[in-house]
């Protein structure tokens, strides 16, 4: 019996104007609106969707806790195989790869995965501090700014071990906007140099404003099928060749190691290990991107460079356009969107790159592209290594 094998066939994501969906949308009419461009990417319509994963409605109590029975419901589809895990920005990365072993198992044969967010468009964002109850009631009540403040702390703990400097974190906040300045879907192209970014209010010492994420509204999608079906339907797939989750902690305290995502090691080692390849066959990665010091920890862990190695990885605009490692071509978080979690947009840009449908911040020859999601704070990590071929 020939094996059946997972591949993206489709994706798409909502445009913004100013970080905001450009009508008056509800969460779930924006989820709909990439659902439906996805699946006419993918030459599809909703009544064949049989899987759905989703995570996280950003701003939405209550309904939005129960994601996968909200949109079921919206589509008006009764999926047979269904997936609401919330590790944070990397629940996208870990649905491609739970996706790809439903698909592979027979469980689904179209897998629908969305994510949206009106955050920016309700100001519905309030990170003053996560509520004070479980684990977090060792840390919230005693102010730490949240999530910023983990992130701080976990830059000032690289500095001190390895030498680590704000110029070198500066470095990727540069280099990522050189890429949004070629995308315009990007919300922030204006130039950005290091002395900007050194300018820029400060946040979370060493963190400045420039050092962090956008703000914005958002939502995408992303259909896998098999093989097989992607070649019926006369669509190029992306093939799934690798992929690892895990995670570690929840609140900072409970980090193994404030300069060390072991998640995103772990993550990492299996998704190089399943596909079969080096570091070396990599041609672009999109890197979840919170805040600089995330890059550059991630950069670490997944083994491009040694550890305490990552500033200098990074320097003399290494990851920017024209750099010998291309680096969040759409812009990222920092610079592209934000919708409070960025994994799916990611996997979308990584699969456009690999389709060559990027235009001016085109990778040439990209063949195969790394994604890693980031969530919580520093707390999960999830891999994917993708292939056009």
């Amino acid at each position: 019996m020939k094996k059946r094998e997972a591949v993206i066939v489709g994706v798409a994501d909502v445009p913004l104007q100013n970080g905001k969906v450009t009508e008056s949308l509800s969460v779930l009419q924006v989820q709909a609106r990439a659902a439906r461009d996805a699946l006419k990417d993918a030459g599809l319509s909703m009544g064949d969707v049989d899987g759905l994963l989703t995570a996280g409605m950003w701003g939405v109590p209550g309904p939005g806790q129960l994601p996968t029975l909200t949109l079921a419901e919206y589509f008006g589809i009764t999926p047979r195989y269904m997936d609401a895990t919330n590790i944070g920005g990397s629940a996208f990365e870990a649905f491609v790869a739970h996706a790809a072993t439903a698909i592979e198992a027979g469980r689904c044969d179209v897998a629908l995965i969305t994510y949206g967010s009106t955050q920016k468009s309700e100001k519905s964002r309030n990170l003053a501090g996560r509520p004070s109850v479980l684990t977090m009631q060792y840390e919230t009540p005693w102010g730490m700014p949240t999530p910023v403040g983990g992130y701080a702390m976990a830059a000032k703990r690289h500095m001190h071990e390895y030498g680590t400097t704000s110029t070198h974190l500066a470095e990727i906040a540069v280099a990522t906007r050189k890429w949004a300045q070629r995308n315009p879907a990007a919300t922030m192209r204006d130039p950005l140099t290091i002395d900007d970014v050194f300018a820029s209010p400060m946040i979370s010492d060493p963190l400045h404003l420039l050092d962090s994420c956008l703000v914005t509204d958002g939502g995408g999608a992303i259909v896998m099928t098999t093989a097989e079906h992607a070649k019926a339907l006369g669509r190029p797939p992306v093939y799934v060749r690798g992929y690892g989750e895990s995670n570690t902690h929840w609140t900072m305290a409970g980090m193994p190691d404030l300069a060390r995502l072991t998640a995103a090691e772990i993550a990492g080692r299996e998704a190089f290990r399943m596909a079969g390849i080096g570091h070396d066959a990599i041609d672009v990665a999109q890197i979840y991107d919170s805040f600089t010091i995330t890059v550059l920890l991630t950069l670490e862990a997944l083994g491009f460079c040694k550890r305490g190695e990552g500033g200098a990885f990074v320097s003399d605009q290494r990851t920017a356009p024209g750099g010998a490692f291309p680096l969040n071509t759409s812009g990222g978080g920092l610079s592209c969107c934000h919708p409070g979690m960025l994994g799916i947009f990611l996997l979308i840009e990584a699969v456009r790159q690999l389709r060559g449908e990027c235009g001016e911040r085109q990778v040439q020859n990209a063949r195969t592209a790394l994604v890693h999601g980031t969530g919580g704070t520093l707390s999960s990590g999830a891999t994917c290594i993708l292939s056009r071929s």
